[in-house]
């Protein structure tokens, strides 16, 4: 057990599937695993246990939390996933977690370590956490208490769920407004009546130009990654170029493209039919307008959208999420979860807010510095909630979810 190990057997980096639990008394003592090449049973209890309503959003499965550490992880720190398992074997707590190291300011010398969850931060994720078991919570908020006695714990835009795995000591730094909207009564019932009115005007206005919807599931076989590989392109490029039009930045590029695909490829792999997804708005054979989402339990996450600017006056981002709702709701989903951020259009389809809160265990001096820096940065960005929520004029201008 090396420096900083907290109760855990260490699968190292060679044959991680002969890695075993070791049981003392009634605990099991937990397996890190130091590569994303886990062994595939590994790989589908982590999922099976998500799935079954341990870990409730897609940035907390395997797909997700693998995919950003090949590709954005690679060079953000040192990540580990340490896992739990009952006395039959199976999988019944999974932490996927990074080393890795904050500053306090662009030109401060002083680093503060930290240890965040993986697959956090960069590409930008929602609803983070662990996937856990409810009877092994308890000892798992003891081993994480345990563990950031040696370093500080970033825990940032945690699904509020994950409450109860949180150490003594940790330190609000700040909430993140995501909106969804429920979806069990029917995409019709969502809005008021004129916004309704409005979602049919425009949407005849576009059929009458040769505009058509069409939604593209999550891929099931390699046969089906091409397609799916090319659509991504388009809502970078096309997202891209709106946004370059607004002024705005975004950092859904080229940069995190790698990242995308390779969750689309893990997704295809486990031939389950969850995760990316597309809704794509097509004109002669040429696509217009791309929303991309994940399909996962009972929810669609809406992640990101590149539409055809020409197509403003006609409402054309209004539409394709209008569609992709009808779209989710048509298959059977409750619940539509626009993410991230509180533009005015989100709540002209009745969503509600659910908070993810991101947390600090603060571990010393640059620990506390650490905390101001960011309930510093949260208040800096809090914006108004009814600016947020006034009923503005529609003008097809849909802001970026990430």
């Amino acid at each position: 057990m090396g420096a900083g190990d907290v109760g855990t057997g260490d699968a190292g980096t060679g044959d991680l599937g002969a890695a075993r639990p070791r049981t003392t008394a009634a605990r099991t003592l937990p397996v890190r695993h130091r590569t994303a090449a886990l062994p595939a049973e590994v790989v589908d209890g982590w999922r099976d246990l998500a799935a079954g309503g341990a870990g409730s959003a897609w940035f907390s499965t395997p797909e997700w939390t693998l995919a950003w550490w090949e590709t954005l992880g690679a060079t953000a720190g040192d990540g580990e996933i340490v896992v739990w398992r009952d006395g039959d074997g199976r999988i019944d707590a999974v932490l996927p977690l990074l080393r890795t190291v904050q500053r306090l300011h662009p030109r401060a010398p002083l680093p503060v370590p930290c240890l965040t969850v993986l697959g956090s931060g960069a590409g930008a994720a929602d609803h983070c956490g662990f996937v856990v078991a409810p009877h092994r919570r308890a000892e798992v908020a003891d081993w994480l208490a345990r563990r950031g006695r040696r370093t500080s714990l970033l825990l940032t835009d945690l699904d509020p769920g994950q409450a109860a795995l949180l150490p003594p000591g940790a330190v609000e730094i700040g909430r993140t407004a995501c909106p969804r909207a429920d979806l069990t009564a029917g995409p019709e019932a969502l809005g008021s009546r004129q916004f309704r009115a409005n979602l049919r005007r425009y949407g005849r206005k576009l059929a009458a130009e040769g505009i058509t919807f069409r939604w593209v599931p999550p891929a099931l076989a390699a046969a089906e990654l091409p397609e799916r590989f090319e659509l991504l392109h388009t809502a970078v490029r096309l997202h891209g170029l709106r946004r370059a039009a607004l002024g705005l930045p975004t950092t859904f590029d080229g940069a995190r493209a790698p990242l995308h695909l390779r969750v689309i490829e893990r997704a295809a792999d486990t031939g389950r039919g969850e995760g990316p997804a597309f809704l794509v708005a097509e004109r002669a054979g040429e696509v217009v307008g791309v929303l991309y989402g994940f399909q996962w339990r009972d929810t669609f996450a809406y992640y990101q959208i590149g539409w055809d600017q020409t197509w403003a006056p006609l409402r054309l981002g209004t539409a394709v999420i209008a569609e992709a709702i009808r779209a989710a709701a048509g298959r059977g989903l409750s619940t539509f979860d626009f993410l991230r951020g509180t533009e005015p259009y989100k709540y002209r389809f009745d969503a509600v807010d659910r908070e993810d809160v991101s947390w600090l265990v603060p571990q010393g001096l640059p620990g506390a510095l650490l905390g101001l820096k960011y309930r510093a940065k949260a208040a800096r960005r809090e914006p108004s909630v009814e600016a947020a929520r006034s009923p503005a004029t529609e003008t097809g201008t849909v802001p970026a979810a990430h």
